[in-house]
């Protein structure tokens, strides 16, 4: 057996690694990126060149990951500010009942195990977000944050 979930209308780049255990559904993923263990990318998500997404990742609908990208073992990502199981009236929400909050991890950027990212916000290039932080609001470039709610810890060196 495989032990991998990878729907027909996944576009896979080249050289694109997958590890087994993963659930891959209308997403796109760039060449040489590795995918490892236990992750879910979801539809309308998109995934750069030469990343790195580490096991037990959720990467939800509307998260797009540019170049480059870093992302820690057990990083979740979430794109609705405020939800629910349902409507008034009392029925399971479906798709049309809300809408997709998008996410942007711009091209370098790092993200430590075990943090969260909030919908609605932009990671900035070369940025560095710290294990365990939570991000509920646009992270710069070039800096490290950390915590709960992440906050800037300092900028990064220039090359």
């Amino acid at each position: 057996m495989d032990y991998t979930c990878i729907a027909e209308d996944v576009q896979l780049g080249q050289n694109v690694k997958l590890s087994k255990f993963i659930n891959l559904y209308g997403c796109s993923i760039g060449d040489n990126t590795k995918i490892g263990s236990f992750v879910e990318i979801q539809k309308n998500a998109t995934i750069g060149k030469n990343c790195k997404i580490s096991s037990h990742t959720f990467i939800c609908e509307g998260v797009h990951i540019e170049d480059d990208v870093f992302i820690g073992h057990s990083v979740t990502f979430i794109n609705d500010t405020f939800p629910r199981a349902t409507v008034p009236g009392g029925k399971l929400q479906t798709e049309e009942d809300w809408q997709v909050e998008r996410t942007l991890v711009s091209k370098g950027a790092s993200i430590g195990s075990g943090a969260t990212i909030l919908s609605d916000v932009t990671i900035g290039e070369n940025s560095i977000v710290g294990a365990g932080s939570v991000v509920t609001k646009d992270v710069p470039p070039n800096v490290i944050v950390v915590g709960n709610p992440a906050k800037i810890l300092r900028a990064l060196p220039k090359e």
